[in-house]
């Protein structure tokens, strides 16, 4: 069964070849025409800049403590409230 393509504003159906031939003058009203693939634009290879090979820059080191020496957070002190008697 041959298909083909119909488009209209940038939108693309599938019809039967069959069904298309019986109707084409209801596609053609409303709008539809046969779609014609366009070739996708190849993008073009940018040059790549070249590029020089650096040493390694040491690696900062960060002294993590452990559990036991994290410090824990003092909890703020309640303050009492005389009522009024």
């Amino acid at each position: 069964m041959d298909t083909i393509k119909l488009e209209r504003n940038g939108k693309v159906i599938v019809r039967s070849k069959a069904d298309y031939e019986m109707n084409k003058s209801a596609y053609d009203f409303r709008g539809f025409k046969e779609y014609v693939e366009k070739p996708k634009p190849q993008p073009k290879p940018e040059p790549k800049p070249e590029t020089k090979v650096e040493k390694p820059k040491e690696e900062l080191k960060v002294e993590v403590k452990k559990d036991s020496e994290w410090e824990k957070e003092e909890a703020p002190k309640k303050t009492e409230t005389k009522k009024a008697e």
